[in-house]
């Protein structure tokens, strides 16, 4: 197959929504419609012993939340999809991010009965703020919810966004018939069985068919005949290239547990989703098509296999092909590495590709070479516009519980802070080290992987700290800089590349810090080009 219909057939997304909207159970089955699973596991279910595919962390099976990003592939009817399953969790918000710039769409999950919650509302305006295309899958329709007219409203005001629904429910709870699929003119019932894998559908050209009678009952036909021609006269047309440009969000409705709905938005999807996008580097905008390979490293994992103490650095195709034992230039450091076994995932399986194209992720071995947001490429010095660190909200010194084992806890700090799960300060003062984290559950997270990945054991102690600001000086040499860095020396640290940090105990500590150095620039996100 030529390498302009590789690109054209693949579609690599990420999946986003609040916790316990049913992120990882949608994506368990869509990839039992692309035939990569025999039977999907519900995360919460204590009954099924399988768990989720793309769940592998001990911690994320104990818990029943996802907390690392897991990359998922398979094939569907000729195109090659990629799915990156994100934590719905705040506490590890930042991997979240990370993901969202390495995908060309995104599926936002939504449950019927919450409806838009304050991580989903994060999460969108990251997604609208990069225009990335979105569609939005309201789940748990077999459950009592809110009314759909209800739902969409508050999607459009909460979200700011355009939506046009592309299926509809004919009930919901209880009285969940089925759902009519507007894209396609079917209708879809609702049986309740959910070993049935897949369901089957009527056609259904005219809703003034009297058969819909006889499907769903006259009062649930009548209703859904209103409610049809109200969204056709409300709801703009679906337009593809509003939604390609992040101006239109085509919305489905659905169960995931019941994998019910999921092949309509499965289809639609294959159909309507972007190919491989260009992507700006701080050189040039770099398309896909261009036969010299580049990509970036957004997710770096340690771990995979507890036996290996391997880890991956996950790299987005961005052009080009990637071929295993040839030589690739690493940008930031400025040499040739090649790689001999590149892994393509599903969930923790892996596989070893020779050659992958943009919109792949590909998982490389890495020995400490690679950070978050390295870029590589066949010769060319591009660099892809980074992903920043954000000031974290919680601040603990880390401290050696078994001395003798202090080298072991410094090696696993090291690779859990390049893998993304916090940030590490290290104070100017007496060298003490500090963990930042976005959420309160990374520090047992790193305590738990500490202990069982690298054998060393850690306590915390509480730091008062309001806010990391990175610090830029117009001048080093300047009488301001040195006073700032005398009178502030015990609030000082480096980051992990050594940048200067200011750790600021209050929201005035750091006005007054502010007004006083006039020509000192305090940022709370670590990239400040």
């Amino acid at each position: 197959m030529s390498f302009l219909k590789e690109i054209q057939r693949r579609r690599t997304f990420g999946i986003i929504s609040h916790p316990d909207a049913g992120k990882t159970t949608l994506t368990e089955k869509l990839l039992l419609f692309g035939g990569a699973i025999q039977e999907a596991g519900a995360v919460k279910s204590n009954k099924i012993k399988k768990g989720a595919t793309s769940d592998f962390m001990e911690i994320e099976r104990q818990r029943g939340i996802s907390v690392a990003t897991s990359v998922l592939a398979f094939e569907y009817e000729g195109t090659k999809i990629n799915i990156l399953d994100t934590p719905g969790h705040k506490d590890f918000a930042e991997d979240t991010f990370r993901t969202l710039t390495a995908v060309d769409s995104v599926i936002v999950v939504i449950d019927v009965a919450k409806g838009v919650e304050e991580q989903t509302e994060k999460l969108v305006e990251v997604c609208r703020m990069r225009n990335i295309p979105m569609i939005v899958f309201i789940n748990k329709m077999d459950r009592e919810g809110k009314d759909a007219f209800d739902l969409l409203d508050e999607i459009e005001q909460k979200l700011g966004l355009t939506v046009t629904p592309l299926s509809f429910p004919i009930g919901m709870g209880y009285d969940f018939k089925g759902i009519y699929n507007l894209w396609e003119n079917n209708i879809n019932l609702f049986t309740g069985d959910s070993r049935k894998d897949i369901e089957d559908t009527i056609e259904i050209s005219d809703l003034a068919d009297k058969e819909l009678d006889t499907l769903v009952g006259e009062k649930a036909a009548n209703t859904l005949r209103e409610e049809v021609e109200l969204v056709e006269g409300i709801y703009p047309d679906f337009d593809k290239q509003s939604y390609l440009d992040g101006k239109l969000q085509p919305v489905f409705f659905g169960s995931a547990l019941n994998n019910f709905g999921v092949r309509e938005l499965l289809d639609c999807f294959v159909e309507i989703a972007p190919k491989p996008r260009p992507k700006q580097s701080e050189e040039r905008e770099v398309k896909p098509d261009e036969r010299a390979f580049t990509g970036f490293v957004f997710k770096i994992h340690a771990n995979m296999d507890p036996n290996h103490r391997d880890r991956l650095a996950f790299i987005k195709i961005v052009s080009g092909t990637f071929e295993r034992n040839k030589p690739y230039l690493h940008v930031r450091h400025n040499k040739k590495l090649k790689f001999s076994s590149p892994n393509a995932f599903f969930a923790e399986k892996k596989e070893i590709v020779d050659v992958s194209y943009p919109g792949d992720i590909v998982g490389l071995h890495d020995t400490g070479n690679f950070k978050i947001g390295d870029t590589l490429t066949e010769g060319e010095a591009l660099n892809y516009r980074g992903i920043p660190s954000f000031s974290p909200e919680h601040f603990r010194y880390i401290n050696n519980s078994d001395p003798l084992k202090s080298k072991q806890l410094f090696k696993g700090i090291d690779q859990l802070m390049d893998e993304g799960v916090a940030q590490l300060f290290t104070l100017e003062l007496n060298g003490r080290k500090v963990i930042g984290t976005v959420g309160a559950l990374q520090y047992e997270v790193i305590q738990y992987r500490l202990e069982h990945e690298y054998g060393a054991k850690c306590s915390y102690e509480n730091l008062n700290v309001h806010k990391a600001c990175w610090v830029e000086a117009a001048d080093e040499k300047s009488d301001e800089f040195k006073e700032f860095i005398r009178v502030k020396q015990r609030y000082l640290a480096k980051d992990k590349q050594g940048q200067l940090v200011f750790l600021a105990d209050s929201p005035f500590s750091l006005q007054m810090t502010q007004q006083k150095y006039p020509n000192i620039k305090f940022h709370f996100t670590s990239e400040f080009i």
